[in-house]
C-alpha cells in the first residue's frame, strides 16, 4: 500500500489514542454499526483532505466500514498527529499522506496523491483538494469522475461558494460546516476551548487579567470570546459586520475598531477566514510583548510578510513561539507560524464535539452517493433530516430524553404553517 508517513513504529501509540477518542464519539459508533451492515459506500473511492487527528481516524474507519476505499491526506502542514497516521496505515490499511511539519511542496504532493486516487467523492477541510482537482495541474478527466463532495470548514465553504457563483465548480458540494449540529457545537464550543488550549500550551500564559482582542465574532469568535472571558480575560471584539458587532455588544463585550483594539491587547487572536486582518498598521500600534495567533483555517489572516518587514530579527524563543524584534525596539510574539493554533499547539477539538461534525461528514457522504444525480454543481446545506437525526442520536447517547408534541399541538402548528 502506497503511503507517506513519518514512522510506522508509532502505530501502537496512535491506536491507543484513537481508541480513547472513540469512547467519546458515540454517534459515529452508531453510524459505523449501521454502515458495517448496510455498506452504503461499497466500491466508492473517497479522497479526504482533513486534519489527521484521532477524531479524523475514527471517521476514516467509519467510511471504510461503509465499503469506501479511503485515502487521507493532511489539510494543514502542522496539524498531523504522526502516531495517528501510522496507526491508520498499519492497523487499518488506509493509505495516509501526511507528516507533521511537512514543507509546502510536500503538502501539495500529498494532495496530488488524493487527486490521483481518482476519487468519486471528496471530503475537504478548507477546499484545497477541490481546488487542486479543478486546477490545470490535475488530469482534467479526474474531476469529471467525481460524483460530489463535502466541506468541513467556514473558509472552505466561502471558497466553494465563490467557485459556484463564478460557474466553475464542477460537482456538487454539501457544506457540512453549515449544519446546525456542526457550527453550533464544533465552531462554538470546540474552537472556543481548543484555541485557548493551544495558546496556553504554546505560551503557558495566564489568561486571567489579560486583555484579549478577538478578531471576528462569527461562531468561532463567539465561542473563543466566551471561553476567554470565563478564564478572566478582558475581552475586546473587532468586527466588520454590524449585526455581529451588535450581538457582541449585547453579549457584554467591548467592540472597537481593529486599530484601537490592537493598541490595547496583550493577546490578539484572528478567527475570520479572511486575509490580512492583522497587518502593518496594527503591528505598528501593538504594545511591547503582545502575542499574536490565528485560529482561522489558513495562515493568511496575519500578514506575516508585513511583520517581517517591520522586524530586524526573528528568533524562536520556545517551541511554536517566534519573537519578532521590531526596528523601534518592541517585540511581538507569533504563535505556530500563524497557522491554526488549536491544532498546531494542541489536539484540536474534543472528540465529543467532533462526534457530531464527523457524523455529518459520514451521513453526507452516504447522501451524495445516493442523490448526486439530482444535484446541481453548487453548494448545498446538509439536509435537515440528517441534521436532526444527528441531534437525536447525540441526545440518545447522552441519555437525554425530550418531549414530543401531542397530536393536538401538531395539528395547531400545522394550521399556522398552512396559513389557516
Amino acid at each position: 500500500m502506497n503511503h507517506d508517513i513519518k514512522d510506522r513504529e508509532l502505530a501502537d501509540d496512535g491506536k491507543r489514542r484513537i481508541d480513547w477518542a472513540d469512547r467519546f464519539m458515540p454517534v459515529l459508533r452508531l453510524i459505523r454499526q449501521r454502515f458495517e451492515q448496510e455498506r452504503p459506500l461499497e466500491g466508492v473511492r473517497l479522497s479526504a483532505c482533513l486534519h489527521v487527528t484521532t477524531e479524523t481516524a475514527n471517521l476514516a474507519r467509519v467510511l471504510k466500514a461503509g465499503g469506501a476505499e479511503v485515502l487521507l491526506c493532511a489539510s494543514n502542514p502542522l496539524s498531523t498527529q504522526d502516531d495517528v497516521a501510522a496507526s491508520l496505515v498499519v492497523h487499518d490499511s488506509i493509505p495516509i499522506f501526511a507528516i507533521k511539519g511537512e514543507d509546502t511542496e510536500t503538502y501539495y504532493q500529498h494532495i496530488d496523491e488524493a487527486v490521483n486516487f481518482q476519487p468519486m467523492v471528496t471530503m475537504d477541510d478548507g477546499a484545497d483538494l477541490v481546488s487542486r482537482l479543478h486546477s490545470e495541474e490535475a488530469n482534467p478527466s479526474y474531476v469529471e469522475n467525481v460524483l460530489a463532495g463535502t466541506e468541513e470548514t467556514t473558509t472552505g465553504v466561502i471558497r466553494l461558494k465563490s467557485m459556484a457563483a463564478e460557474g466553475v465548480l464542477r460537482y456538487p458540494i454539501i457544506a457540512v460546516n453549515d449544519a446546525q449540529t456542526k457550527h453550533f457545537f464544533d465552531n462554538r464550543y470546540g474552537t472556543g476551548q481548543s484555541t485557548l488550549d493551544g495558546i496556553i500550551r504554546a505560551t503557558n500564559l495566564l489568561i486571567a487579567g489579560t486583555t484579549v482582542a478577538v478578531v471576528g465574532y462569527g461562531w468561532c469568535g463567539r465561542g473563543f470570546a466566551d471561553r476567554a472571558r470565563g478564564l478572566g480575560a478582558n475581552v475586546i471584539v473587532t468586527e466588520v459586520d454590524p449585526l455581529n458587532a451588535l450581538e457582541a455588544v449585547m453579549d457584554g463585550f467591548r467592540v472597537l475598531p481593529m486599530i484601537q483594539a490592537a493598541a490595547e491587547a496583550d493577546l490578539v487572536v484572528t478567527l475570520t477566514g479572511n486575509i490580512h486582518v492583522l497587518r502593518r498598521e496594527h503591528f505598528e500600534t501593538m504594545k511591547d510583548g503582545a502575542i499574536i495567533c490565528n485560529s482561522g483555517h489558513f495562515n493568511v489572516e496575519i500578514n506575516i510578510p508585513d511583520l517581517k518587514d517591520l522586524s530586524t530579527e526573528v528568533r524562536t524563543t520556545r517551541e511554536l513561539v517566534e519573537e519578532y524584534s521590531l526596528k523601534d525596539g518592541r517585540k511581538l510574539y507569533l504563535l505556530g507560524e500563524g497557522r491554526l493554533i488549536n491544532l498546531v499547539a494542541a489536539e484540536g477539538h474534543p472528540a465529543s464535539v467532533m462526534d457530531m461534525s464527523f457524523a455529518n461528514q459520514a451521513l453526507s457522504a452516504e447522501y451524495v452517493v445516493k442523490n448526486h444525480e439530482q444535484m446541481d454543481n453548487c453548494v448545498y446545506d446538509v439536509p435537515e433530516e440528517l441534521d436532526a437525526s444527528i441531534a437525536k442520536l447525540k441526545l440518545q447517547a447522552l441519555g437525554v430524553a425530550i418531549d414530543q408534541l401531542t397530536e393536538e399541538q401538531q395539528t395547531y402548528l400545522n394550521s399556522w404553517t398552512m396559513g389557516t
